[in-house]
């Protein structure tokens, strides 16, 4: 069988699942659930296209619009989407023209929408494969149109600009270990972050495969996601609510930590992932399903997290399918659920108790704003400033207010970029 056959699977599935997310708002790991009729190559070949098209989208439209007369019409069926991850094969995975072209051909014809563009795909992708590099060079980074404004009201141009490109970057793997970070980055390969967390750079095996897992010994956690816990320090024997807490990374910290803790979330199938977890890492904790904003416990806790839930503009790196199923109106609704959750859970928060914010976007009014309206409200609340070094936190890491704020521009320590991550500390008084 020869190469362009080998692959037709795969990239025929990349482009199925490619027009899922773009056309229907289907997540990646919804668009990509049905793979198990390919061999383990093809699977990660599909992974590969997909996530590296997405990555790129906006280079890779600014480039095809170049060689098109005119913009593809609207019953063109997969035709945009078989350009699309065709040119990121050129382009960014080096994959052979001649298998490439004549895969995306052949999907045109079969597509009875897009058959009728069969010579126009054969006839572009061949221009992209010859000068596509030379012109991708001049094309800034970006994300989706509507994000992109988004960051440049909030931080200016060329912050923007700056999100943008580290925002395309596949991520390293983050991992929190039970103790003794040195010890483990040693065992693994990685560099231990100034905040603690062990960092494995480049290619690596398998999760699952990685020495310690199974063991329970570490978990997956991106090193920004980690600093809410630790704003919390000697939580040992305290009483501590984690809401929102799946998929558990925060619970497990806590509960590493000596914490009593309960985790509440309000996806039972979350959750399971949650208590699996505490299996694996043989760590205990009270899990809980149920909606944070109908959640009543018996009584008030020493301490509250809340992850809120968010746009997770700043998870980009991990998941470059959300700026096509996020809009500035979902935003909207997800500032009003903020809101009402962090209300909630100030209910559950004891007299001079903390209570911890934080969310993994980076757009304003799901972090700043949030707080600055509570406190105006709330002024049994305080803020406890964050400030550099505790936690391993750099200066520029912390506002002025004294709240942890990430971008994924960041360095930290020798290493850069990490999740966009918002997190503050009150107090109440």
């Amino acid at each position: 069988m020869n190469e362009e056959k080998e692959g037709f699977a795969a990239r025929a599935m990349a482009v199925e699942a490619l027009n899922a997310i773009l056309h229907h708002s289907l997540p990646y790991d919804e668009a990509v659930d049905d793979r198990s009729e390919l061999d383990p190559r093809d699977r990660a070949f599909v992974s590969a296209i997909l996530l590296t098209t997405l990555r790129h989208k906006e280079a890779l439209d600014t480039l095809l619009s170049q060689f098109l007369a005119k913009p593809l019409p609207k019953k063109s069926g997969h035709a945009a989407a078989i350009l699309l991850t065709a040119a990121a094969q050129l382009l960014y995975l080096d994959a052979p023209a001649y298998a490439v072209i004549d895969t995306a051909v052949t999907l045109a014809k079969r597509d009875r929408n897009a058959m009728h563009f069969a010579g126009l795909v054969n006839a572009v992708l061949r221009k992209v494969a010859a000068d596509g590099k030379t012109g991708l060079a001049a094309i800034p980074p970006a994300v989706a149109p509507w994000l992109q404004a988004r960051w440049q009201k909030a931080y200016g141009v060329d912050v923007a600009r700056q999100l943008a490109a580290a925002s395309l970057l596949q991520a390293p793997l983050d991992i929190t270990v039970k103790s003794d970070p040195a010890l483990w980055a040693e065992r693994l390969g990685g560099t231990v972050l100034p905040t603690g967390t062990v960092r494995l750079e480049g290619s690596h095996a398998a999760v699952a495969e990685l020495v310690g897992f199974a063991d329970g010994e570490w978990w997956i956690q991106d090193a920004s996601s980690a600093i809410p816990a630790k704003l919390l320090h000697d939580i040992a024997g305290k009483s501590l609510l984690d809401l929102c807490a799946a998929p558990g990374g925060k619970t497990l910290q806590l509960a590493a930590m000596g914490a009593a803790v309960t985790a509440v979330d309000a996806s039972e199938k979350r959750l399971q992932r949650v208590t699996e977890n505490l299996a694996r890492t043989r760590l205990s904790a009270t899990t809980v399903c149920a909606d944070a904003l109908n959640y009543s416990p018996a009584g008030a806790f020493d301490a509250v997290l809340l992850d809120a839930p968010c746009s997770a503009t700043g998870t980009i790196r991990r998941h470059p399918d959300l700026p096509y199923l996020k809009s500035s109106r979902q935003i909207g609704e997800l500032v009003t659920l903020q809101r009402n959750m962090l209300t909630r859970a100030s209910a559950f928060v004891k007299p001079d108790g903390i209570l911890i914010y934080c969310t993994c976007s980076l757009e304003a009014e799901e972090g700043i704003g949030q707080i600055t309206k509570f406190l105006l409200k709330r002024p049994d609340f305080e803020i406890v400033p964050i400030v550099a070094g505790e936690a391993g936190l750099e200066a520029h890491m912390i506002t002025g207010e004294g709240y942890f704020r990430s971008l994924p521009s960041m360095t930290i320590g020798a290493s850069r970029g990490l999740d966009g991550f918002f997190a503050a500390r009150l107090r109440h008084r």
